[in-house]
């Protein structure tokens, strides 16, 4: 095998990838990069078993063949070789040479036909949506998954079509976070809870504009992103999903209207007395046309009244002032309105579209 591509396009190439490499494994030529210029493109793969990169490297194949290198010391060579192009070169026995310029790598390599293909996907059930819109609905969403492995569905986010609506929903046990986007075209119902590692890393490679476009087809076990000459190939989480609807609630006793950056950056400013590791809550009073919020550590305390519109009852009630930040932080409305029922209910913000709630549940604290 013979193949001469740019540094510049093998880096892009061997980074998409290596998003799937795993860090630990017992399978050695799971920690390689399959190289496959057999056919007339160069492929790139990364595969966990779980989750599987591939893209297409723009480059001249002088020689066809396939060779998987290990991925650690592959990606290491190429990011530090000069901005020039580079040869790859495999001979029957699988050493690799890499060169650029005057520098000179030779490798060990393992047989391509012993590497874990991507698991093959009927191109059936699709849907097309924006590169902006899917990497800004994971950004909105994947903040509240939980990272505890006794619930693998909490490490999901459910993926719900219902015809020409895509509702994206995660959640912990302390947060629900939802966001619907309206597609193009109606579809027919999926309703399917995808890796949050999966989404993370999708976001990551997506370029984001808005005019290109990603493709998602859904098999039983597996869901298969397509783009920019990229595919990402990753099993499904198994099992029902909660019952979100049961959670979500119309009724309120208090509603109040908020300037988004002046709330966020109030509890930032809060949250500069509590210490790594500590648990405070951020108390806030709602009054009449003003919101107080307060905050005590054995730091030192601090608190802060912000100008608001209410209606209804007046409130006190603490939240973590994390789940706070991390909701209002992927809201991009200037005013935002919060909705309460008493201290011991989730509170809910959300638009009127209700294109997004999110749910946050209080914490107990002394009014002391």
């Amino acid at each position: 095998m013979k193949l001469i591509c740019t540094k510049s396009e093998l880096f892009r190439a061997v980074n998409t990838v290596l998003k799937a490499v795993p860090s630990k494994t017992t399978m050695t030529i799971l920690e390689c990069i399959l190289i496959d210029a057999s056919t007339n493109d160069i492929k790139f793969t990364g595969n966990d078993m779980e989750l599987g990169i591939e893209t297409i490297v723009k480059g001249e194949i002088a020689e066809k063949g396939v060779i998987a290198l290990n991925a650690k010391i592959f990606s290491e060579i190429i990011r530090k070789l000069p901005d020039n192009d580079v040869v790859i070169e495999s001979d029957g026995n699988y050493t690799t040479t890499i060169t650029c310029e005057k520098a000179r790598f030779n490798i060990a390599g393992k047989s391509g036909d012993d590497f874990t293909k991507l698991p093959y996907i009927e191109k059936e059930d699709s849907l097309s949506l924006s590169q902006f819109t899917l990497k800004e609905v994971i950004q909105q969403t994947i903040f509240s998954i939980s990272d505890n492995d006794s619930n693998k569905l909490m490490a999901g986010e459910l993926f719900e079509v219902t015809n020409n609506e895509l509702k994206v929903v995660s959640l912990d046990g302390h947060r629900i976070s939802i966001r619907k986007i309206l597609l193009k075209e109606p579809y027919g119902n999926i309703k399917v809870v995808v890796p949050g590692k999966t989404l993370s890393e999708v976001s990551k490679i997506l370029s984001g504009g808005n005019e290109d476009e990603v493709k998602l087809f859904f098999t039983g076990n597996h869901i298969l992103f397509e783009f920019n000459e990229t595919k990402v190939v990753s099993r499904l989480i198994e099992g029902e999903y909660f019952k979100i609807d049961q959670m979500l609630s119309s009724d309120y006793e208090t509603k109040l209207t908020i300037n988004k950056k002046e709330f966020l950056n109030c509890i930032d400013r809060a949250t500069l007395l509590i210490r790594e590791g500590e648990k405070k809550p951020i108390i806030i009073t709602i009054k009449d046309g003003d919101m107080e919020l307060k905050i005590q550590s054995a730091v030192g305390s601090m608190n802060e009244n912000i100008d608001i519109t209410k209606e209804g009852k007046d409130l006190m009630i603490g939240f973590n002032p994390k789940f706070l930040i991390d909701a209002l932080r992927v809201i991009e409305d200037e005013e935002i309105t919060i909705f309460l029922v008493n201290p011991k209910a989730p509170c809910f913000i959300k638009d009127k579209e209700e294109s997004y709630i999110y749910l946050i549940l209080p914490v107990n604290f002394s009014a002391a």
